[in-house]
């Protein structure tokens, strides 16, 4: 009697909101891992590349604090992408002492197709949501994250919207 009273006043593990987002977040990343295999591309990996491609940072440094991880984690990052010949490094013309990180032809390249697989990855997940609910779901998500100290501005919210307040029409 005792177990099943401890039970019913005792929340499980299903109870939990963020067992399920876990779960959710789970799902995704291994997707989008399998997808980005077949590229021959770590999850971690692409984030360098897009994060260089769209010039939101040029030096480890600013990788680092763009992508959430420590440093030594973005050296074996860059490290196997210039093994892959994706990323160089170059000295900053100003400041030698100034590493910047520039993609290769072919990590210009391939960056493009490799962001096409994160937006049909996105898609998958998403979809199921009709465009009001995926702009509340996002706008919901950014308020959380920025409770906790995380700046979650940005343009990934805009990209949610729905189309009316994009000051789209319904016919495009």
């Amino acid at each position: 009697m005792a177990a099943m009273e401890r039970r019913g006043s005792t929340s499980g593990l299903r109870d939990h909101l963020g067992y399920w987002l876990r779960r959710l977040s789970n799902e995704v990343h291994a997707s989008f891992e399998r997808s980005l295999a077949q590229r021959g591309v770590t999850v971690a990996q692409w984030c360098v590349l897009i994060a260089l491609y769209r010039g939101d940072a040029t030096t480890p440094l600013e990788v680092a604090r763009f992508v959430d991880v420590d440093g030594g984690a973005v050296t074996r990052l860059v490290d196997r992408l210039v093994a892959k010949g994706l990323v160089a490094r170059r000295a900053d013309p100003s400041d030698r002492r100034l590493v910047r990180l520039v993609l290769t032809d072919r990590g210009r390249a391939l960056t493009p197709e490799l962001a096409a697989i994160a937006d049909l990855n996105d898609a998958r997940f998403f979809d199921p949501l009709p465009d009001d609910e995926r702009a509340t779901f996002a706008a919901l998500l950014a308020r959380l994250l920025e409770a906790r100290g995380i700046d979650a501005a940005g343009r990934w919210q805009d990209r949610h919207a729905p189309r009316h307040l994009k000051g789209e029409t319904p016919d495009g």
